[in-house]
């Protein structure tokens, strides 16, 4: 049998292994310079691959806490961590040859993507405020650097300095949010702190929902949900399309999950304080993702207000405080995942004379010079809009139906109605591929392996509706483990 510390190790293994991984792959860009970029992007997705496979099997094992409850593994944080590795996977290989047109191929790109990678696993494992907070840092920090990555782009340079200021913002805020719980409850970890609510002390939790509240706004921050989304169209457009493609992903959905972890779990007894706050920021993000993007003239930015609205949609499943809403959530943002990564894929593939194409316009008549592109855009765009029979559609179906089971009615019926709203700025990108005149082609050069990850993407969202059983089981259990009998 093996001795405890050897046996918490074991739980931690994906983590360390990625870890030091990074730190191997740092050391070897340090001593080859930039000829070892490609080596070390591949090296990296071969190091998410194995990791994957640590994972992978522990699916639906019981829960089981590590290092004096500070680190819990279970089948949510470990579905999770499949999602953030995926995204993280397909990212790189997507962005390895445009990162080389483009110039700023570097060895430092993949090893920040796996910290940031690695940050994000923390995060979602966390049983503890501290740990959450050393993970949430430790993404961060390299996630601030991949937004000024092309550093002699100017718009990537005010890019990254604008999501390093707000982020350090967020970030303060947070940590003032978990001392102010801890100062009232006496502890950070999550058990503790759920026990002490449940105990039902008033003064206990009158004094710890201002903390609650700041923690909320750090993670509103990180998922980008209104109001405190100011930061996402000049972040996604100033940054380098491969890292805006990634900042849409793992992050958000890293995000996303521990933020679903802290509700649930340490304030689960505050549900009817946090159900509302929860309400009028998923409002606001559907309002503001979908008439926002209406003015939009430039791909990323009307991409960056689409990110918002989505946003807004599994917060309408967090809003239910229920095992089905919670569900419904974990299938939304597989299915997002899909969908970000294969529309911002498009854009990055996108190019003419060599230039990425930025604007609407430049995708004008494309489905007649370049007609399967353009249909891989469609299936994105209808299932961005929600359109049956997409992927997209069942994401907010199911999202729906867990808020109208747990009686949040009106917040269903806008969820809808800015869906409808949603649906003309998207439509408007395929109005323009199909109908409007051909402007100058779009260069024909799609590298292969970029072409095929697009192409399990497309597949994904567009036939998601025969066999959505894998996806439906795993997020079962995945919520189920969470919040019990909830």
């Amino acid at each position: 049998m093996l001795p405890i510390p050897v046996l918490e190790a074991t739980l931690f293994m994906p983590e360390v292994f990625l870890l030091v991984s990074a730190i191997i792959l740092l050391m070897l860009g340090a001593f080859m310079g930039s000829k070892s970029a490609l080596g070390v992007t591949l090296l990296s997705v071969f190091s998410l691959v194995l990791a994957l496979n640590i994972i992978a099997p522990s699916l639906g094992e019981e829960r089981v806490f590590a290092f004096d409850d500070l680190f819990v593994r279970d089948t949510f944080s470990q579905y999770v961590k499949l999602l953030i590795m995926v995204s993280a996977g397909l990212v790189l290989i997507i962005g390895k040859a445009w990162l080389r047109h483009d110039h700023v191929q570097k060895f430092e790109f993949p090893v920040l993507v796996l910290f940031a990678t690695v940050g994000s696993m923390v995060m979602v494992s966390a049983n503890d405020l501290l740990t959450l907070y050393i993970g949430l840092e430790l993404s961060s920090l390299a996630l601030y650097v991949l937004a000024s990555f092309d550093r002699d782009n100017a718009r990537s340079s005010e890019a990254g300095l604008k999501y390093f200021v707000l982020g350090a913002l967020a970030s303060g805020m947070m940590l003032f949010g978990a001392s102010l719980v801890y100062g009232y409850t006496g502890s950070t970890n999550f058990s503790a702190i759920a026990t002490l609510f449940g105990e039902d002390q008033v003064g206990v939790a009158h004094g710890a929902i201002i903390g609650m509240v700041l923690i909320t706004v750090g993670f509103c921050f990180k998922i980008s949900a209104v109001p405190f989304h100011m930061w996402t169209p000049d972040v996604y457009q100033g940054s380098p399309t491969v890292v805006t493609m990634f900042f849409a992903t793992a992050p958000k959905i890293a995000a996303m999950a521990v933020f679903i972890r802290v509700l649930t779990e340490p304030f689960a007894e505050m549900l009817p304080d946090w159900q509302v706050i929860l309400q009028i920021t998923a409002i606001l993000s559907m309002a503001v993702g979908a008439f926002g993007a209406m003015m939009q003239t430039s791909i990323k930015r009307l991409l960056a207000y689409g990110s918002i609205g989505h946003i807004g949609y599994a917060l309408v499943g967090v809003a239910a405080g229920t095992s089905e809403g919670i569900k419904a959530v974990l299938i939304y943002l597989t299915l997002y995942l899909f969908m970000a990564i294969g529309t911002f894929g498009f854009v990055l593939l996108m190019r003419r004379n060599g230039e990425q194409v930025e604007e609407l316009t430049d995708l004008a008549g494309l489905a007649k010079s370049r007609p399967r592109p353009a249909l891989f855009m469609l299936i994105m765009m209808f299932s961005m809009a929600g359109i049956p029979p997409f992927a997209g559609f069942f994401g907010k179906m199911f999202v729906f139906l867990s808020a109208i089971e747990a009686g949040l009615y009106t917040l269903s019926i806008i969820g809808v109605l800015t869906s409808v709203v949603a649906a003309f700025y998207y439509l408007k990108v395929v109005k323009i591929m199909y109908f409007d005149e051909p402007g100058e082609p779009i260069d024909r050069y799609i590298p292969f392996v970029a072409g095929v990850v697009l192409m399990i993407c497309a597949l994904v969202t567009a036939l998601f509706f025969l066999y959505p059983t894998p996806i439906l089981n795993a997020a079962t259990l995945a919520a189920g483990s969470l919040v019990g009998s909830v």
